[in-house]
């Protein structure tokens, strides 16, 4: 059995400009993820409970989760998605711009399995998301 799997990520991030960045680095691989887009928490966990427009969702095997969002915060997110049985499974690895304390302590008190901060420049950014991807399809492994 080899470590190696095409994963289904959700992106989570109100932010146009990152969600695109995320997206390419994502999909520049060898063999690319399948990305879902989100706009904010709410619609988040509408993908996740497959409501609404959502109702034939993919489970996916992988949230990259923005903070500061509008409607509903990605604290609130990930606290909902740890607390829901059939959802806390999911790894949730926070991607946002903060480098304060208090939310990289609230992010793991909350079950992150990761917290990242967004790097300003793109070829740093790029590579930040890629690792995050290689790690979860080459080494992690799934439920």
């Amino acid at each position: 059995m080899t470590a190696h799997r095409t994963l289904d990520v959700l992106v989570v991030d109100d932010d146009p400009a990152d969600t695109l960045m995320i997206e390419e680095a994502l999909l520049d691989t060898p063999e690319p993820p399948t990305v879902h887009h989100v706009v904010d928490g709410a619609e988040a966990m509408e993908y996740l409970r497959r409501r609404g427009a959502y109702q034939d969702a993919v489970r996916p095997d992988l949230i990259l989760l923005d903070l500061n969002m509008p409607r509903m915060s990605g604290h609130e997110v990930l606290a909902e998605v740890k607390a829901d049985e059939t959802l806390k499974s999911i790894p949730v690895v926070v991607l946002t711009t903060s480098t304060a304390v208090p939310d990289i302590t609230a992010s793991y008190v909350r079950h992150a399995n990761a917290f990242v901060t967004k790097p300003m420049d793109l070829s740093s950014f790029e590579s930040a998301v890629q690792q995050i991807r290689s790690f979860y399809s080459d080494v992690a492994i799934l439920p």
